[in-house]
């Protein structure tokens, strides 16, 4: 692993919220009146994806407005990069976190409008994903599906659903695919108990599962992202992707933090921002950092790296992101019961 891979893992949201608190009142402002900022809040994996949107949005946007502007970015577990938002540790522009419900917990707080998942094309979703398995090269456990997690001597890496939006996704994902088995709500606590058995470590978010997995070489399936799995491999040449039969369908929305840029003057430019992400050219970048864009032909044509999958929503077996909030990983929850009783 390179040097700067080591500083993207160890770089925290945190500490970027509170650099920008030291540079100003603004936040992240750099007091050049010829130049506007924004700061984006996400989750773990999206450091390289936003990366490039920011270079490419910057110059469109100095094309149109004739002004330079700077995304600054903070990534961490996407509850905690929430957490820090509503206590005002960060002061972001934009979200872009791991799951509608961590979104939502802005909106509880009176940090978003009521109505902010409305305001952008596809409710406010402009790319999806989902969670596969990466292995150790030649697969030596034989892992093929969900159903291999909970065997015997098959140690399994994911992140603590109480920080990470992955590790929220990956529970739900193992949890929904034995709903859409055929399983029954016993049968699947029963499963998602067995499975986290298997867990030696829960990291705090999605980078960190990476590094204890590919790094530190800890564990023998890990369940993770996407985007972030074709990361893995690129980075790690002795592992592979398995694509399970079935797995969730991610929606990592996006929103403009109301009650933010209302204060700091920066709306105009943090709503052209999120729009920017709906343009063929963002969405060309999305695809090749491996999330799955939601304009069709492009998807079409990145169908090599972005295979089928029979993906199953949230409402399949509840009745949407903040019952699974409320039901899965609130406090005496079903995650703590099983926790509990490990």
């Amino acid at each position: 692993m390179g040097p700067d891979m080591k500083s993207r893992i160890t770089w925290t949201g945190l500490q970027i919220g509170i650099l920008c608190l030291a540079l100003g009142p603004i936040g992240c402002g750099s007091g050049d009146s010829n130049k506007d900022e924004l700061l984006n809040v996400s989750y773990d994996p999206t450091r390289e994806l936003y990366r490039e949107i920011n270079e490419r949005f910057a110059e469109a946007y100095e094309k149109e407005t004739g002004r330079k502007i700077e995304v600054k970015q903070s990534h961490g577990g996407s509850a905690k990069q929430a957490g820090s938002v509503i206590l005002g540790s960060v002061e972001p522009d934009v979200v872009t976190l791991a799951l509608p419900s961590d979104t939502d917990e802005l909106r509880k707080k009176g940090l978003l409008a009521e109505n902010w998942e409305e305001r952008l094309k596809n409710a406010s979703l402009p790319y999806t994903s989902t969670i596969v398995f990466v292995v150790r090269k030649g697969n030596p456990k034989g892992i093929k599906d969900w159903s291999d997690l909970v065997r015997a001597g098959v140690q399994v890496i994911t992140p603590n659903p109480k920080t990470s939006g992955n590790g929220k996704l990956s529970f739900l994902a193992a949890w929904g695919s034995q709903i859409a088995a055929g399983g029954t709500e016993e049968q699947a606590k029963d499963y998602v108990s067995n499975l986290y058995r298997n867990v030696p470590v829960l990291d705090s978010g999605a980078r960190e599962a990476t590094t204890t997995f590919a790094q530190n070489k800890t564990g023998d399936v890990h369940l993770t992202w996407e985007n972030e799995a074709h990361f893995e491999i690129k980075e790690f040449s002795n592992l592979e992707i398995v694509y399970p039969p079935r797995s969730i369908l991610a929606e990592p929305k996006v929103a403009v933090v109301d009650k933010i840029v209302d204060h700091k003057g920066t709306r105009a430019a943090a709503e052209k921002y999120l729009e920017f992400l709906y343009t063929h050219e963002a969405q060309e970048i999305i695809a090749m950092h491996y999330y799955r864009p939601i304009n069709p032909k492009i998807l079409d044509k990145h169908v090599k790296d972005l295979p089928p999958i029979e993906l199953f929503t949230i409402t399949s077996f509840t009745k949407g992101w903040e019952d699974a909030q409320n039901r899965f990983f609130a406090k005496n929850g079903v995650f703590d019961e099983i926790q509990n009783n490990k």
